[in-house]
């Protein structure tokens, strides 16, 4: 059984870098042909696909959070991680993190239960 789990700060002032760490147990985030994504949702609002570091440590955005998005991962630890940048009161959002197979752009789903595994979600709220 594939387990992920967020973690991070619940708290970002306006203009800081968002970082959040998705922890991964019951299986490798360099098994092919799997793609590990940071999804959010809004207060209100539905899922929205943030981007995805593949099993080969590829890494896909999406287009309009590209310039402010940057995720990474920690193969000896089977960790990947979020950072956003320039952070506004609009990021305030429950994050999670899951995976996905076959290719990328199966990665952009309206439902956390099309995706192959996700964690329980982060509150993260973007205030001063």
């Amino acid at each position: 059984q594939v387990r992920l789990l967020e973690s991070g700060p619940g708290l970002v002032k306006p203009s800081q870098t968002l970082s959040l760490t998705c922890t991964v147990s019951g299986g490798s985030i360099t098994t092919s042909y799997y793609y590990w994504s940071w999804i959010r949702q809004p207060p209100g609002k539905g899922l929205e696909w943030m981007g995805a570091i593949a099993y080969d440590g590829s890494t896909y955005y999406s287009p309009s959070l590209k310039s402010h998005t940057s995720i990474s991962r920690d193969t000896s630890k089977n960790q990947f991680s979020l950072q956003l940048s320039s952070t506004t009161p609009e990021d305030t959002a429950v994050y999670y993190c899951a995976r996905c197979s076959g290719d990328h752009t199966m990665c952009v789903k309206t439902s956390l239960y099309e995706y192959d595994y996700w964690g329980q979600g982060t509150q993260v709220t973007v205030s001063s």
